[in-house]
């Protein structure tokens, strides 16, 4: 591919506007957010809040601050590449120069446009990548949490980069083809194909996918298993079973997750949590990613996920046949690839408004799972387990509420235990 000049052509049309407008304030509200965090985690940083005075020691507590300061200042650095380079790819030209650049080589649409799609996603992932290095090898090391080699480093760079052409590639190029084959409601085809394709990789996830990253074994102690199997029976569960990964081999942080649907359903512990917890600690974890799945929980974010894209299509159904939303966003040769990169690039910023809704949602859950777990086993274990989880994770008990409440899917740790001490005891 000869590459063409680049050419800056700044434009300045309502769209234009209207889109730095929305990156401007999404900056402010992100730096403003970040620089309360900071304040508030250090002016808290020398007292451990009574409710985990006995669990968690000073030394902790202030490791816990030093770390989400840090990984905080380190946001500040991550937000300023990210949003250069979503300038250079739109209102820079970059799109543009690529498209010009694939079009050279005389490829027909189809080709082109995937060309373009994946040489945008590829060389995004390369400008990332120095981030990448250095929160593994030198932020999480700092703290003690980073177990990675450089040798592991590069296999997950390698497998994950050969998985997302092999996936990505013949999924872009049946996008293109079905927004150029099925007329006008190209969109309602489009949002099928993204729809099934979720589908199928939440189904073939546990299966297919998570393993060539992890190793995955079913749990060895057999009276932890039979109780983890009384669980399950109690909770009308079925699944694949109960897993352990290998988690320590990239990571000291600790998390157990429900994943899959269908057949493939999986209950994930990984192998720093199971040394953390005790047995009744680990069922009280367990019975709440259970509560997930009685609660419907991934039903329901699987449909707002269909809704919200259902509408996002039909938008950019709308917006891929107006020149302005090309020329407003630095691509002056309209396409439908442009117009799949253009709506990927710039529509969270538009979105981000929407984050403290999620996040809402995402902790009306939690709470929602936490008190169907404590219908099912201890709340007394589950709250020791949670705070257990704080301590090896080094997560801050005092976040900034606005902040928390912006951002984070999970409620913070002293309204989360404060609400499960009443339960508990009841239990």
């Amino acid at each position: 591919m000869l590459a063409p000049p680049l050419v800056i052509n700044i434009p300045f049309q309502p769209l234009t506007i209207a889109f730095l407008a929305a990156l401007a304030v999404q900056l402010a509200l992100k730096v403003w957010l970040a620089r309360r965090q900071l304040h508030h985690v250090r002016a808290h940083r020398g007292e451990v809040p009574a409710a985990f005075a006995g669990a968690i020691t000073p030394e902790q507590h202030r490791k816990a601050a030093d770390y989400t300061a840090a990984r905080t200042r380190f946001g500040f650095v991550a937000l300023a590449v990210s949003t250069v380079v979503l300038l250079l790819w739109t209102l820079i030209g970059g799109i543009q120069w690529l498209d010009t650049g694939w079009r050279t080589l005389g490829l027909n649409v189809y080709f082109t446009g995937v060309g373009v799609m994946l040489s945008v996603a590829l060389i995004s992932a390369l400008i990332d990548l120095p981030l990448s290095i250095y929160s593994t090898f030198r932020l999480e090391a700092r703290f003690g949490f980073n177990k990675s080699t450089p040798a592991t480093f590069v296999a997950d760079l390698i497998k994950g980069t050969v998985l997302a052409l092999v996936i990505g590639a013949p999924l872009a190029f049946l996008a293109l083809w079905l927004m150029a084959r099925t007329g006008r409601w190209w969109w309602l085809a489009v949002w099928a194909l993204w729809i099934g394709f979720a589908l199928l990789m939440t189904w073939a996830y546990p299966a297919f996918i998570a393993p060539l990253f992890n190793k995955f074994r079913p749990l060895d102690d057999a009276a932890l298993r039979d109780r983890l199997t009384a669980l399950l029976a109690r909770c009308g569960f079925s699944s694949k079973g109960v897993f352990v990964m290998d988690g320590s081999r990239r990571s000291a942080h600790g998390n157990a997750y429900f994943t899959g649907i269908g057949r493939n359903k999986r209950i994930v512990f990984f192998d720093t949590l199971m040394e953390s917890l005790g047995g009744a600690e680990i069922e009280a974890v367990m019975a709440h990613e259970l509560g997930h799945f009685r609660l419907h929980h991934v039903k329901i974010r699987l449909a707002m996920t269909a809704l919200l894209g259902l509408g996002g299509f039909a938008l950019l159904g709308w917006l891929a046949a107006q020149p302005w939303f090309y020329h407003g966003l630095g691509v002056s040769v309209p396409s439908n690839h442009a117009a799949l990169i253009l709506f990927a690039l710039v529509a969270p910023v538009f979105m981000f408004p929407l984050t403290p809704l999620f996040s809402w949602l995402s902790r009306r859950h939690e709470f929602a799972a936490d008190h169907y777990a404590t219908e099912q086993a201890d709340g007394a274990a589950l709250a020791s387990g949670l705070v257990t989880l704080y301590r090896d994770n080094s997560t801050t008990l005092t976040p900034d509420p606005l902040h928390s409440g912006f951002y984070d899917s999970h409620p913070p740790a002293i309204i989360r235990i404060s609400r499960l001490k009443p339960r508990s005891a009841q239990d």
